[in-house]
């Protein structure tokens, strides 16, 4: 299907009572049309991979063309030099978070791109990394506990962070990580500990939230 055609029903799918909807929900309303997550599903199905669609989607601008995207774009040909331009146009963090875990977590950069985003200084594209660190925690079954471990650096520092899409990034990717086995619960646990030691708002807020679940996990009890 035709980019053009895509637009089309996506246009024809409109409400602007779910874009009201989703704003209170910290949505960005700006360019949302307000089409539920199941007909982008059922668009992206119908589509099949391609690359070359995915990128006249993203292009558009337009809030769902955009999460389509990253449910057609095929894995294999997608550059960090695409997803570092991807990440910098992002402006919603629905739209980070299907990015991340619709097409960048099972890309060839993605620890890579992981690592480098969480020290980013704009709020999406530093939300971008560790919501990307969260979706491999669950999806990249072969990679080691090491390749983890490194990015436990990058959520103790970006543990203070108060802005509330980051926080919750940080904090996610910290309990991901931590349900992947038992040697990296007990790690994030420590970690977690550590961080709600510090005078920060935020970081008691990150170790609170991330402990009381992986306390809970069975293999601890």
């Amino acid at each position: 299907m035709e980019a053009r055609k895509l637009l089309s029903v996506l246009r024809a799918h409109a409400n602007p009572a779910n874009v009201a909807g989703m704003a209170r929900y910290g949505i960005n309303p700006k360019g949302t049309l307000g089409v539920p997550i199941p007909v982008l599903r059922k668009l992206a199905k119908e589509s099949g991979r391609s690359h070359e669609l995915a990128a006249e989607l993203w292009a558009s601008g337009i809030h769902e063309a955009r999460i389509l995207a990253t449910l057609i774009d095929d894995p294999a040909r997608v550059t960090g030099r695409q997803m570092d331009r991807w990440v910098s146009d992002l402006d919603s963090w629905d739209v980070c978070d299907q990015a991340c875990q619709n097409l960048f977590r099972y890309t060839p950069p993605a620890f890579a791109k992981a690592g480098k985003w969480a020290r980013a200084r704009r709020e999406f594209v530093r939300r971008a990394g560790f919501s990307l660190m969260a979706g491999l925690a669950v999806k990249a079954r072969t990679a080691s506990d090491a390749q983890f471990e490194a990015f436990f650096p990058l959520i103790a520092e970006a543990a203070v962070d108060d802005r509330n899409m980051v926080k919750k990034a940080v904090n996610w990717a910290l309990r991901q990580i931590g349900k992947r086995n038992p040697t990296l619960c007990a790690k994030a646990i420590a970690l977690a500990e550590e961080i709600g030691n510090r005078d920060s708002r935020a970081a008691r807020w990150v170790a609170s939230d991330a402990l009381r679940e992986l306390r809970r996990i069975g293999w601890l009890t």
